[in-house]
């Protein structure tokens, strides 16, 4: 319902019956009790989605520090292998 029409119903209520408010009491309860029943519905839906992102975001966030671990080893294997060498370089130098 847009703005005219909220206006329109505002404007016609004071010329309406007693029946014909109540008749549109229960039109509005009943519209907000199934627009409610559809947001459940959805918020469910929405949830699963939500977490099913949050497993792919958690999922993505360890294969990166997964791979920021393994250029760290690589990084120090490398650092081993050449203190290594060079200490092998100057026991047979000697």
């Amino acid at each position: 319902m847009n703005d005219e029409e909220r206006q329109y119903w505002v404007n016609i209520l004071p010329v309406m019956t007693p029946e014909q408010i109540q008749n549109l009491k229960d039109i509005l309860l009943n519209e907000k009790q199934q627009l409610a029943a559809i947001d459940r519905k959805y918020a469910k839906e929405i949830e699963r989605i939500g977490e099913s992102q949050l497993l792919q975001k958690v999922d993505e966030e360890r294969r990166t520090r997964r791979e920021q671990r393994s250029k760290t080893e690589q990084s120090a294997r490398a650092e081993e292998d050449a203190h290594t060498a060079e200490i092998l370089g100057k026991i047979q130098r000697e």
